[in-house]
């Protein structure tokens, strides 16, 4: 199983000239990618109390969706024998057969519920394959397309630790949002806002849009900075800073604990002034999305644009290897906070390099794990 698990790496991070178009790697990379997607589904058909998230059950019976999962098995059944026929190094296309053939076995897009334990608690493997999915289908075209650095590969230095924290994140959706909300859930049912509450959910949709935006990043931007000073917690927004390129997945590197308590705090004014549900809904789809697209290897610069919004020129500069790029650009999507409290850095260039000076995060989500903890 290891010398299989190698051999695939060794595919899916093939050279350049092993990655061009003819070669059978792009219709591994899209069998592979759809196959996994394809068993997952079946898995979380079969025991959707173990692995679905409550608000998409209902979706899951719908004629439509049992037809996109039949589609998208066939089409990753037949992108395997693609890749079996142009590629000489074949372990991608015998892996998406194998996982088609057991999303078959196990019922394919007929799979049926087999739920025996009722519970309260589940993991989110449907939010991470939609979550994945629809990233990925917008930001490596993107990547590839407006790349910064075009011979950065998709597959490139570190990508599994990203992927993993990108799973454990989005299966740990329950406990994360429960642990994430409780501050400010607790403070709105022990304070007595009731005018104020009512005030600002009273205010057009898209200006309380706009207060959000601005309310949350103030506390984000204070929140962010805290964590640079104080030794203790730096340590775990380290793990943030520690990689070493730069794209849309490079975002998702947070230790679990800086999640928390990042969320924890700059949630309270979001929910505890009462702003309007589709407010809320609409802030949380685009720091969804902001958050992704300020990490990518893109090289837009936006102009006159990137003083009032964050853009991924400023953001990098956050993750700047040089001296200059140490505590600063703290704001998320506000770069004027930065010009208000004095850290804001944009020059007419991009970083030569990312990560923590000396490198001392160790790789792997383990050990990355337990990097806060150690002594020095």
């Amino acid at each position: 199983m290891g010398r299989l698990r190698q051999k695939l790496r060794a595919d899916l991070e093939a050279p350049a000239a092993e990655r061009a178009f003819g070669t059978g790697w792009i219709s591994g990379v899209l069998a592979l990618a759809l196959a996994l997607f394809g068993l997952g589904a079946v898995l979380f058909l079969m025991f959707p109390g173990a692995f679905s998230m409550p608000m998409l059950r209902d979706y899951y019976g719908n004629p439509w969706f049992r037809l996109g999962l039949h589609l998208v098995l066939i089409g990753a059944f037949v992108l395997a024998l693609l890749n079996l026929v142009l590629r000489r190094q074949k372990i991608m296309g015998f892996t998406a057969v194998a996982a088609v053939l057991i999303a078959t076995l196990l019922g394919g897009s007929r799979a049926q519920g087999h739920d025996v334990i009722v519970t309260d608690y589940y993991l989110g493997l449907d939010w991470f394959l939609i979550n994945l999915t629809l990233l990925g289908i917008l930001f490596i075209p993107l990547e590839r397309i407006f790349a910064r650095l075009p011979d950065q590969p998709i597959f490139r230095f570190a990508w599994r630790e990203d992927l993993f924290y990108f799973l454990v994140n989005s299966l740990l959706v329950q406990a994360l949002t429960y642990l994430s909300l409780t501050p400010a859930t607790t403070l709105a049912a022990h304070t007595d806002w009731g005018a104020l509450r009512t005030f600002m959910a009273s205010q057009p949709v898209w200006l309380q849009f706009l207060e959000i935006v601005v309310v949350t990043d103030l506390t984000q931007y204070w929140v962010h900075r805290v964590f640079h000073r104080i030794p203790a917690l730096w340590k775990f927004h380290a793990v943030h800073h520690s990689a070493q390129k730069m794209d849309w997945l490079a975002g998702s590197r947070m230790h679990v604990v800086e999640i928390v308590c990042l969320r924890g705090f700059t949630i309270i004014p979001m929910y505890a002034l009462g702003f309007h549900e589709w407010a809320l809904k609409a802030y949380i789809l685009y720091i969804y999305l902001h958050s992704t697209f300020i990490h990518a290897n893109v090289r837009f610069e936006f102009g006159w644009l990137k003083h009032i919004l964050a853009t991924p020129q400023f953001h990098h500069w956050h993750h700047g290897i040089e001296k200059e790029a140490i505590d600063v650009n703290f704001a998320v999507t506000c770069p004027w906070l930065d010009r208000l409290f004095g850290t804001y850095h944009l020059p007419d260039r991009w970083p030569s390099g990312y990560g923590v000076g000396g490198h001392p995060v160790p790789l792997g989500y383990l050990k990355q794990l337990a990097y806060p903890f150690r002594r020095d």
